[in-house]
C-alpha cells in the first residue's frame, strides 16, 4: 500500500474526530525524557555554581585574614561545561564514577595549623589578629577583683533585715504567747495568754489595724502554739488543755484530737494526750500529718482525716530510762526527722518510722533542769537552732550531734515559748529577749550563722519579746511582745505585699446609719399588743431609717423660689422678698437679755403707748421701800440673834 495514502487517510480521520471530540492530535507518539540525564546536567551545573561561590569566598578571605598561608583548594577540578545529549548516555558510566569524588554544597572548613603549646594553652576561639594584652586568666582575676565590693554589699546579711518600717497591731492586755502567718503571707494570727485568737487580713484591713475575727477556741486555756498548715487552709491550735484543735482558714472546728486514758501507765496504749500541751507543728511535706507533744512524756503525730487516734507516738528518755518531758518538738525540712527538746536539757532526735530508737542524741545540750522553749531547722537542712530556759542559743550540725557549732549567751528569756528562727538566705540566726516590767526594753537579736557574732538588734518595746517570725515570701518580720503588741517589721522596697497592703489605705469612716439600729429584743410569750415587730434585715432598716428626717438628723434643704412655710428665700429675685429679708433681720446683739430690755426703758416712760396709757386713771404709783443704815446692819446680823429680838 501507498504510504502516502495511508498518511492522507489518518489525517483525514483526525479530522473527523476532533470535529466529533473538540480536540485535535490523536496518534501522534508522546515526547520521551531522559531522567538520568537531566539529573547529570542539574548536578553539573551545582557543582559550577559551587566553585564560583567558593572562589570569591577565597578571594575576601585573602584580602581580609594576614594569618592564612595558603589558599583552601583541597576541592577536585571543576567539572567541564554540561555535554550535549548525544553524548550524555555514552558518558553515563563515567559520570557515575566522577560524581562520587566531586564536591556538592559549601564547602569543608580547611584545616588550621596551631602549635601544640597553643592548643593546651588557649580555649574557646582563637584571638583576633593584631590583640596584645593580658591572658584570660589574668583578665578573669582583675574582673574577680573588680567585683568584690559590690559582692561585699550583696552578700552582707545585715543590709536585708527589714526593718526601717513597722506597724503596731493590740491583740490584747496579756502576752502574745503565739503566731503565725499562711504561706501565701496574706493572713496573720495571733494567740495569748488572754485565750483570745485573732485574725488579721493584710488586703482587708486599714490604717485602722483591726482584726476581722477574734474568738476562743479552747475556752480558758492559754493558747501555746499556732501553725498553718503548708497548703495555708488548715490551722493548728495548741493549747494549755490535752487536746489540740484544727480550724479551718476562717476560725471554724474542723477536728479535735482525743484525750486520751490517764489511769494507763503505757503511754503507746492511749489514743491521746493525758496532761497539758506544750508544743506542735505540722509536716513540712504532708498537709494532713501534724505533731504535737505533752507534759505526758510523749510526742505524738495525728492524721486529720483520723480523729479517733494517734497515728504514732515517741517517748523521750532519761539517762536512766526514766520519762521525760518534751517541752517543744520540730521537723526537719524534708519531714524525715522529729527532734523533741526535754526538761533534762537533752534534744532527742527520731527517724520519722522508726519511733522506738533515737538517731540522733545530745544530753547535755541545755542546763538540765531548764526547759527549751525553741527548736528551728536551717533551709538547708543541716543546722538544728536550739533556743534553751539557760539564756543560751545555739546552732548544732546534725551529722556531727556531739557539740554545738556556736554558742550565743546571755539572752534572757522568762517565757518556754521564746522563739528563734533562720532568715530567708539561712545566713543569719534571729531570737527575742526578755526583760522585767519597767527595766528595759525587749530585744530582737540577730547573729551571724557562720561566725555567730552578733551583727545587728532591735529593740521593739518596753516588755520582752517571745514569738519572732521571718517570712520568707514578705520578706517581713513578726513579733509578738508580753504586752500584748503584734508588731511587723517591713521595708518599702526589699518587702513585699505583706503589711504594706494596709498602711496605703486611709480608715474607714464610720456610718452614721450604723448607730440608729438598735438591738432586737427576743419576747416570745408577750402580749400582741406589747410585741415589738421583728427587723427583718439592718440593711432594710437602715434604709427606712434614712428616709427619716427625725432619726437620720436631715438638715433643711435651702428654700428656692419666693419662700414658704414661713421661711424667705436665700436669693429672692424680687422686691417683696428682699424688704421681708432686710425687716426680719436684726443686726441687734441679745446676748444679755435684761440690757436688751433695759435699753428701751426710758423710752417707755417717757412715751407710753402700748400698756401704760390704757391703766394711767386706775394703776396706782409704784412705791419702794427704801432701807436705811440700820435695816443694813439689821441684814448684816447673824441668824440667832435675829431670833432672840
Amino acid at each position: 500500500m501507498d504510504p502516502n495514502k495511508i498518511e492522507e487517510d489518518t489525517m483525514d480521520n483526525d479530522g473527523e474526530m476532533a470535529s466529533v471530540m473538540g480536540f485535535s492530535g490523536f496518534g501522534k507518539k508522546a515526547r520521551t525524557f531522559d531522567l538520568d540525564a537531566i539529573f547529570e546536567t542539574t548536578r553539573r551545573t551545582a557543582i559550577e555554581r559551587s566553585q564560583h561561590v567558593l572562589e570569591g569566598r577565597q578571594k575576601e578571605d585573602g584580602a581580609a585574614s594576614s594569618q592564612s598561608k595558603k589558599p583552601v583548594a583541597h576541592l577536585k577540578k571543576p567539572a567541564g561545561p554540561a555535554k550535549p545529549k548525544k553524548q550524555q548516555s555514552k558518558s553515563s558510566s563515567d559520570s557515575d564514577s566522577d560524581s562520587d569524588s566531586e564536591l556538592i554544597g559549601p564547602p569543608v572548613p580547611p584545616p588550621q595549623e596551631e602549635d601544640q603549646e597553643d592548643d593546651e594553652d588557649m580555649v574557646g576561639p582563637p584571638l583576633p589578629p593584631g590583640y596584645t594584652g593580658s591572658t584570660a586568666q589574668e583578665d578573669e582575676d582583675d574582673d574577680d577583683d573588680d567585683d568584690e565590693p559590690g559582692e561585699d554589699e550583696d552578700d552582707n546579711p545585715v543590709k536585708k533585715i527589714p526593718d526601717t518600717h513597722e506597724i503596731t497591731m493590740q491583740h490584747g492586755a496579756k502576752t502574745v504567747s503565739a503566731l503565725a502567718l499562711d504561706p501565701s503571707g496574706a493572713r496573720l494570727v495571733t494567740g495569748g495568754f488572754d485565750y483570745d485568737v485573732r485574725f488579721w487580713d493584710f488586703a482587708g484591713m486599714d490604717q485602722s489595724l483591726q482584726a476581722f475575727r477574734s474568738l476562743q477556741p479552747c475556752e480558758c486555756h492559754s493558747i501555746k502554739t499556732l501553725q498553718y498548715s503548708i497548703t495555708g487552709d488548715m490551722l493548728l491550735v495548741v493549747s494549755g488543755n490535752a487536746q489540740a484543735k484544727i480550724l479551718d482558714r476562717d476560725g471554724f472546728n474542723v477536728m479535735e484530737c482525743p484525750k486520751g486514758d490517764q489511769y494507763i501507765v503505757d503511754m503507746v496504749n492511749t489514743k491521746g494526750h493525758t496532761a497539758m500541751l506544750n508544743s506542735g507543728c505540722w509536716h513540712p511535706k504532708i498537709k494532713e500529718e501534724f505533731m504535737t507533744c505533752s507534759n505526758d512524756g510523749t510526742v505524738r503525730t495525728w492524721d486529720v482525716n483520723n480523729d479517733k487516734k494517734h497515728k504514732s507516738v515517741f517517748k523521750p528518755r532519761t539517762f536512766q530510762g526514766k520519762k521525760v518531758t518534751p517541752t517543744c518538738c520540730a521537723y526537719s525540712r524534708d519531714g524525715k526527722l522529729i527532734a523533741a527538746g526535754c526538761q533534762d536539757g537533752s534534744i532527742q532526735i527520731w527517724d520519722r518510722n522508726l519511733s522506738v530508737h533515737t538517731k540522733f542524741l545530745c544530753r547535755q545540750a541545755h542546763t538540765p533542769g531548764s526547759d527549751p522553749s525553741c527548736l528551728a531547722f536551717s533551709y538547708d537542712g543541716t543546722i538544728l537552732a536550739s533556743r534553751g530556759g539557760d539564756d543560751t542559743l545555739k546552732t548544732w550540725d546534725i551529722r556531727n550531734f556531739k557539740k554545738p557549732l556556736n554558742v550565743a549567751t546571755g539572752l534572757t528569756t522568762y517565757f518556754t515559748m521564746t522563739d528563734c528562727c533562720f532568715s530567708p538566705d539561712d545566713k543569719l540566726v534571729l531570737t527575742g529577749t526578755s526583760v522585767k516590767k519597767n527595766e528595759g526594753n525587749g530585744k530582737l537579736v540577730f547573729f551571724d550563722r557562720a561566725t555567730f557574732q552578733k551583727v545587728y538588734e532591735v529593740e521593739v518595746t518596753n516588755a520582752s519579746v517571745v514569738r519572732c517570725l521571718w517570712h520568707p515570701k514578705l520578706n517581713q518580720i513578726m513579733v509578738g511582745t508580753a504586752n500584748g503588741l503584734a508588731k511587723v517589721y517591713y521595708d518599702p522596697l526589699k518587702s513585699h505585699r505583706g503589711a504594706k497592703l494596709c498602711v496605703v489605705k486611709s480608715q474607714r469612716k464610720e456610718r452614721h446609719a450604723e448607730t440608729l439600729t438598735q438591738d432586737y429584743i427576743i419576747t416570745p410569750h408577750a402580749l400582741p399588743m406589747f410585741r415589738e415587730a421583728r427587723q427583718r434585715s439592718t440593711k432594710k432598716q437602715l434604709e427606712k431609717d434614712r428616709l427619716d428626717p427625725m432619726k437620720s438628723n436631715k438638715p433643711e434643704p435651702p428654700v428656692s423660689g419666693p419662700g414658704r412655710g414661713g421661711r424667705v428665700a436665700a436669693h429672692g429675685g424680687t422686691l417683696s422678698s428682699y424688704i421681708v429679708k432686710s425687716i426680719a433681720l436684726d443686726k441687734t446683739d441679745d446676748s444679755n437679755p435684761r440690757e436688751a430690755i433695759l435699753r428701751h426703758a426710758k423710752e417707755a416712760s417717757e412715751n407710753p403707748y402700748w400698756v401704760a396709757p390704757a391703766y394711767a386713771k386706775t394703776q396706782p404709783e409704784t412705791l419702794f421701800h427704801e432701807d436705811s443704815e440700820e435695816d443694813e446692819e439689821a441684814d448684816k446680823e447673824p441668824e440667832w440673834k435675829k431670833r432672840k429680838i
